[in-house]
């Protein structure tokens, strides 16, 4: 919604403007079609030759996020607490082979399979079945700062075809205005070619020449930066439930209590998606899991 609000205002303020300033649009309409294939044409090119065959596809994909919005809300938040909370209680109080199942076969096991929306996140789930593999399969005490930096490795993959994404897209848009002056010398080429015919032919082949460079600069700094910019601020919020889940697991392995486990895991939530100290301990009395992680 508020994509689709601030394009509207872009283009209010700048057309909306030009238009009430008795703007010239004959010009704006005959020209555009030619000046934006060459900017946004060499520009879509200039992406496909920097990066790898796959980016294209995800920068698509990060378009389609800016739309339906972030991925994840407080509910998502509270489930991954109640879910990976769950596994470390079963794994501290019945020991490893009560969660072997369910970290073998993770996209088969009944206790994943309460949360399917968050079993759609292929990454998450790995990371959370993996992490606790090595848990158990441990033959002594686990390291929790090594387990930490293998967590953080996995969040960094998780969200590197989104990085990708958004560095592609900051790199177009550090090119446009570069391409709006090469439309703008192909316009001035084309003008002085026609430099015998009058001043009012020649004040349009001048205009339309120009528009290169306002397209060039408006597509940068008024499109693409602030969706490139709206995507980095999508891959932190979605982020933040992989980080729930490596403050969970670590919290448990330097043995802290139950309020503190819970409590790191909740404060790693952003405001607007971060549930209530209440809403965390009440989602988990209705999932049957107060009763506290035996410390070793």
């Amino acid at each position: 919604m508020n994509v689709a609000l601030g394009l509207i205002l872009l283009f209010m303020c700048v057309f909306g403007v030009f238009l009430l300033q008795g703007g010239n649009t004959s010009i704006l309409i005959d020209a555009l079609p030619a000046e934006l294939a060459i900017i946004l044409g060499s520009g879509i090119a200039a992406l496909i030759i920097a990066n790898r065959n796959d980016t294209p596809r995800y920068v698509l994909i990060a378009l389609k996020r800016v739309i339906r919005g972030p991925k994840w809300s407080k509910k998502d938040n509270l489930d991954t607490i109640v879910l990976v909370y769950t596994l470390l209680k079963t794994l501290k109080t019945k020991g490893p082979k009560s969660i072997e199942e369910d970290i073998e076969n993770p996209f088969s096991s009944k206790r994943f399979l309460e949360f399917p929306l968050l079993c759609r996140d292929k990454h998450l789930i790995l990371m959370i079945s993996d992490t606790l593999r090595v848990m158990v399969a441990s033959t002594g005490a686990l390291n929790p700062y090594a387990v930490e930096e293998l967590m953080d490795a996995r969040i960094a993959q998780a969200s590197s075809h989104e990085r990708h994404a958004f560095h592609a897209l900051i790199a177009l848009g550090g090119g446009l205005p570069a391409l709006g002056i090469v439309a703008c010398v192909l316009g001035i080429v084309k003008t002085m070619a026609s430099i015998d015919e009058p001043p009012a032919v020649l004040g349009s082949l001048i205009g339309a020449a120009l528009l290169g460079t306002f397209l060039g600069v408006f597509l940068a700094y008024g499109i693409v930066d602030p969706i490139a910019k709206r995507i980095s601020q999508h891959i932190e919020d979605d982020a933040q439930l992989y980080y729930v889940v490596k403050q969970l697991i670590v919290a448990s392995l330097h043995s802290h209590p139950e309020a503190l486990i819970i409590e790191s895991a909740r404060i790693a939530i952003s405001p607007s998606y971060q549930p209530t100290f209440d809403e965390v301990f009440d989602a988990m009395r209705n999932h049957q899991t107060t009763e506290p992680i035996k410390n070793d």
